[in-house]
C-alpha cells in the first residue's frame, strides 16, 4: 500500500466520521423540530410550514445517510457506486421539491426539475437494469 493509498483511506475515513456527526446533529435537529411544533399551541398540531421544515430537515438527514453508506461502500472496495450516487441524486431532487413553493417558481425552473428526476429514474433504471442482466 502506497503513499496515496494510505492517505485516501484516512481522508474517506476521517469523511466518514464527520458525517456521521452531521447526520447525527441533523437527527437530533429533526427530533428536536418535531417536539417544539407538537408543543407549541396548539399543541399536537403540524402546520403545513411545520411540516415542509420537518421533512427538509428529514429528507437532509437521509441525503447524509445515503453518503455515509456511499463512502462506507468506497473504503470497503475502493469503487464509487454509480448507483448510489443516483438514489443521492434523485433523494436531493426530491428535497427540493418537497421544500419549494411552487406558487413563487418559475414554472420553467418546475419542468427542469422534473426533467431532472426523470432523467436520473431513467438512469439509475438502466444502471441497475446492466447490473441484473450482467450478473454483478
Amino acid at each position: 500500500m502506497d503513499i496515496f493509498d494510505k492517505a485516501e483511506k484516512i481522508i474517506a475515513t476521517v469523511l466518514l466520521l464527520l458525517m456521521g456527526v452531521v447526520v447525527a446533529s441533523g437527527t437530533i435537529e429533526v427530533g428536536y423540530e418535531i417536539v417544539t411544533s407538537l408543543i407549541d399551541p396548539p399543541g399536537f398540531f403540524l402546520g403545513v410550514s411545520e411540516l415542509h421544515d420537518v421533512f427538509g430537515l428529514f429528507l437532509m438527514v437521509l441525503i447524509g445517510l445515503e453518503l455515509m453508506t456511499s463512502i462506507h461502500m468506497y473504503l470497503d472496495d475502493h469503487r464509487i457506486h454509480a448507483e448510489m450516487m443516483f438514489l443521492v441524486a434523485l433523494t436531493a431532487a426530491t428535497r427540493k421539491i418537497v421544500i419549494m413553493d411552487s406558487s413563487l417558481m418559475d414554472p420553467m425552473l418546475i419542468f427542469s426539475i422534473g426533467f431532472l428526476i426523470i432523467a436520473l429514474a431513467a438512469g439509475y433504471y438502466l444502471l441497475r437494469k446492466n447490473r441484473l442482466t450482467s450478473g454483478d
